[in-house]
């Protein structure tokens, strides 16, 4: 009798704060609010959240990383779906992305 060998499961792409990506980064974005940015903003961490979902940091939306500031990192300019954004990195800590492998 032969033994059947597992199969092994597909790879889970990585999810990572959008404030860590560099330039070039292209990701969707899984959750808004992601816990890691807790503390490291100015603004309460609900009102993070409901301002970068005012934005347009949904679930689902594609994001690339166009621009990263010369001092420091700072400011991020992001491409969201089909508008440009500028964010601080801390902020964009709370904007959890899976990688998209599949981009160019």
């Amino acid at each position: 009798m032969e033994e059947e060998v597992p199969m092994a499961a597909p790879p889970v792409p990585a999810l990572i704060p959008l404030g860590r990506g560099a330039k070039g980064f292209k990701g969707v974005v899984v959750q808004v609010g992601a816990p890691v940015a807790s503390g490291r903003s100015s603004l309460d961490p609900a009102e993070l959240e409901r301002r970068l979902l005012e934005i347009g940091f949904v679930e689902g939306a594609r994001v690339e990383i166009l621009h990263v500031g010369l001092f420091g990192g700072d400011p991020l300019a992001i491409r969201l779906d089909d508008m440009r954004v500028a964010l601080r990195r801390r902020e964009a800590d709370a904007v959890l992305v899976r990688v998209d492998e599949d981009a160019p």
